[in-house]
């Protein structure tokens, strides 16, 4: 088994993307990030490799920086080798993220401790139910002149998710709602609440993120943009419609069952000292 690297997201995409795309639920998160990057919106130090075994590409990764290294559905063999080759290379990488088995197979080889973790679990849509009892209000795709706001509540997301404030996340929203992947959910006009599905790739869509602001919690419309948003998936051609929970969190879990997703796997973001 050997990894190869490149800073080219053309060259990448061609020789891991018809990998990844073998199995689009399980890969949804590198599937929707190389898109990302393939349409500029990260800069140069990205770590992009990917492992061939006899000719044929059997495992991926990707890192965006400052994010965690991403890492595919791949045996845990490839996920060793991985960290020692990023080992002789001197690489520093602040974190590890993929299904447990692998983070915890790239930590245990990986020269610094964990010192960090935050569990998640991926769902997959089964039967999409409405919200039982019904909030009040209306979904709407958002436009441009949304933008401000939900650049504001994506970084208030992000702070709340990740314990950090990240970069500039304006040209990500805006090239989102340019996609027409942004639902806010609304009350008399007033925006209470948002949720995005990327546009369908390989006929799957990731829901994320699901943000409600505090003072307007607990009063149903985070499920409801949420429903909102997958059934705009399901229109748009996505015939798998996925999200992550945090599950620390056990009412977002319980949320997202009611309105008919069910469990697929376990993952794991592991930060290192």
């Amino acid at each position: 088994m050997r990894w190869t690297f490149t800073s080219d997201p053309e060259v990448y995409a061609g020789a891991a993307e018809p990998w990844l795309l073998r199995d689009p639920v399980h890969n949804t998160t590198l599937l929707t990030i190389l898109r990302a990057v393939r349409g500029g919106l990260w800069g140069d130090d990205l770590l992009m490799g990917w492992a061939e075994h006899e000719g044929e590409t059997v495992a991926a990764a990707l890192q965006t920086p400052p994010h965690p290294l991403l890492l595919a559905d791949m045996p845990a063999e490839a996920v060793r080798e991985l960290a020692t080759v990023l080992i002789e290379a001197e690489r520093g990488i602040p974190g590890v993220r993929g299904q447990v088995a692998l983070a915890e197979a790239f930590t245990d080889a990986w020269w610094r401790n964990e010192a960090e973790r935050r569990c998640e679990r991926l769902y997959r849509l089964d039967a999409l139910l409405p919200p039982d009892p019904a909030p009040e209000g209306a979904a709407r795709t958002a436009g441009m002149d949304d933008l401000e706001l939900l650049v504001e509540w994506s970084q208030a997301f992000q702070a709340e998710t990740e314990g950090h404030t990240p970069l500039d996340l304006t040209p990500l929203i805006a090239s989102r709602i340019g996609r027409r992947e942004l639902v806010l959910w609304e009350v008399e006009g007033r925006p209470v609440a948002h949720a995005g599905a990327s546009a369908p790739i390989a006929g799957m869509s990731r829901v994320g993120p699901v943000y409600t602001p505090p003072r307007e919690r607990r009063k149903g419309y985070g499920a409801a943009a949420t429903h909102a948003v997958t059934a705009k998936a399901r229109a748009d051609g996505a015939e798998e419609v996925l999200l992550f929970t945090d599950l620390a969190n056990p009412t977002s879990n319980s949320i997202y069952q009611t309105i008919g997703y069910r469990p697929v796997a376990d993952y794991a973001s592991i930060t290192f000292d």
